[in-house]
């Protein structure tokens, strides 16, 4: 098939797994303005559209500090109840409605307090509202299946704390861990502790790296800490000279260890300078386990399909090209295998047939 005349329609009916999504990245606008309304929060307009045209403009600043700013108003909307409920809840039939049929969410529930609620209330509300999305979303045909990511913030002291959380709820929905947050001068090893902890209750991880920081943030999240997977990693292209490969990229590449690659937000951030030349294409074209994902969908007006359509007509990709790396992240989600291989062979690897 001819990637310049794939159909926008097949794309969004397409199955789609997405491994690195925020969830206070990924809030409709008008939830935002509404919810912000009952609590007094100040928005910079309280008209949706335009709302989420702001988002975009003050994340499309080639800078992450400043990306990461614009979670100020999610954020404020996020620290009741009825804020988390909605929220996550919402959040589930978005992606349901865009053809994603698994899901790992993530956030930081340190980062939801701010009214009084507990750690383990912030999870155990927010698992509430999933659950409530995926049961709406099978009822109405568009079944998907979400885990979550905790996530400690790398700036800050709590990050151990955060990986007790993620042992402590990992039979109740959560399936691994992160550390988020500001890269450049925040090393992953200044939490060795907690990765050391997470390993010894044979708790998954990923880590956000290679995106702010080059090569030695990949090298210190693999080699030092032991994630499983890494989060962005576009510049381990510094590794790779004339298609070949130096010990670290060789080292990704050959233990299929994933790279969480977000091509919109990816150039908000200022990693990459188009899609067209995006390192998910080059990487893919090495067999690199590259996957797909969106990042924050509020704040980078995105969506799997659209990600998807972006390759396609900007990059040349092919449906072939994006069941590849819808399969990539099946085969790297942090669920049980035969779970893995029962969503690739039951839903993914049908669904690409009956859309072909």
């Amino acid at each position: 098939m001819n990637a310049t005349r794939v159909d926008p329609t097949l794309l969004r009916r397409l199955p789609k797994a997405v491994l690195h999504d925020h969830l206070d990245g990924g809030l409709r606008p008008a939830t935002v303005v509404e919810l912000a309304a009952e609590i007094g929060h100040t928005l910079p307009t309280t008209d949706p559209d335009e709302l989420a045209a702001w988002y975009v403009e003050a994340a499309d600043s080639g800078d992450l500090v400043r990306y990461i700013a614009t979670f100020e108003h999610t954020l404020a909307v996020m620290q009741t109840r009825e804020g988390l409920l909605r929220t996550a809840e919402e959040y589930v039939l978005d992606l349901a409605a865009d053809g994603v049929v698994y899901a790992e969410v993530r956030y930081a529930p340190e980062l939801m307090q701010r009214a009084g609620l507990g750690l383990d209330e912030v999870v155990e509300t927010v698992q509430e509202g999933l659950a409530a999305g995926m049961a709406k979303a099978a009822a109405a045909g568009t079944p998907v299946r979400v885990g979550t990511l905790l996530c400690g913030m790398r700036m800050f002291d709590r990050v151990r704390e955060a990986a007790d959380l993620a042992v402590a709820f990992r039979d109740a929905g959560v399936v691994g861990f992160d550390i988020a947050g500001a890269e450049d001068g925040f090393p992953p090893a200044d939490h060795l502790d907690a990765f050391e902890h997470l390993r010894r209750e044979s708790v998954p991880f990923t880590i956000h790296a290679g995106e702010a920081h080059g090569l030695p943030s990949i090298h210190q999240a693999l080699q030092v800490c032991g994630a499983q997977r890494i989060g962005h990693g576009v510049r381990i292209t510094e590794d790779i000279v004339d298609g070949k490969l130096g010990r670290l990229a060789g080292w990704v590449r050959d233990r299929r260890i994933a790279l969480e690659m977000c091509p919109t937000s990816n150039l908000q951030t200022g990693c990459a300078t188009s899609i067209a030349e995006h390192p998910i294409t080059a990487l893919k074209d090495l067999g690199f386990r590259v996957t797909l994902n969106t990042d924050n969908r509020l704040v980078s007006g995105t969506t799997m399909t659209r990600e998807m359509e972006l390759l396609v007509e900007q990059a040349g990709w092919t449906v072939e090209d994006l069941r590849t790396v819808t399969l990539n992240a099946v085969k790297s989600a942090f669920l049980p295998f035969d779970e893995r291989k029962a969503l690739i062979e039951d839903v993914v690897l049908p669904g690409y047939a009956a859309a072909l």
